[in-house]
């Protein structure tokens, strides 16, 4: 099949789950593995960076994602490692694939330039490609593209808005 060619995983669950920076909700294919994942009540927002070869034909509201969802509420009462065992699925290109690898590597606490985040992932003068992966990433938090910021301290883009990333930063030095 060509990695252009729209297929669908069937039906995926979803569950918001409370956090202290807002509602947080998560996409499952049937093994429990994260397709999507963000701040947001609105599991269709999430559809929209998932690969066409991921993306669910329906989505089924759940109450509970089981590990996933205790994972997401054991991060945000304190817990950095929660979301390190969980599972997640996302399609691209080669760089962009291993550049997501190597985000869930960046350990919490210690967050990285895009220009770091380039040279770890192997194109240390490729940093707009960098910036391209945390960009293009479907499952926030679990691959922890809030952890890279701009030369200098600023905080760059982040698709869930800056005042949650922020607050992902502070919450992580604490």
């Amino acid at each position: 099949m060509s990695p252009n060619t729209r297929s669908v995983v069937g039906t995926a669950d979803f569950a918001t789950v409370d956090t202290p920076i807002g509602p947080f909700t998560a996409i499952v294919d049937a093994d429990g593995v994260v397709l999507g994942a963000g701040w947001t009540a609105d599991a269709e927002e999430l559809l929209i960076p998932i690969h066409p070869t991921l993306l669910p034909s329906e989505l089924r509201q759940r109450d509970s994602l089981g590990q996933v969802s205790t994972a997401i509420v054991e991060y945000h009462r304190g817990d950095l490692t929660a979301i390190d065992a969980v599972t997640v699925r996302q399609r691209s290109g080669p760089f962009i694939e291993h550049a997501w690898e190597v985000l869930r590597k960046i350990p919490s606490g210690d967050p990285v330039t895009y220009t770091e985040f380039a040279a770890l992932a192997g194109k240390p003068d490729a940093p707009r490609a960098a910036a391209s992966a945390c960009a293009r990433n479907a499952v926030a938090l679990f691959v922890p593209c809030h952890r890279v910021f701009r030369i200098g301290g600023a905080l760059g883009g982040f698709r869930w808005g800056l005042p949650v990333k922020r607050w992902l930063l502070e919450h992580e030095t604490r």
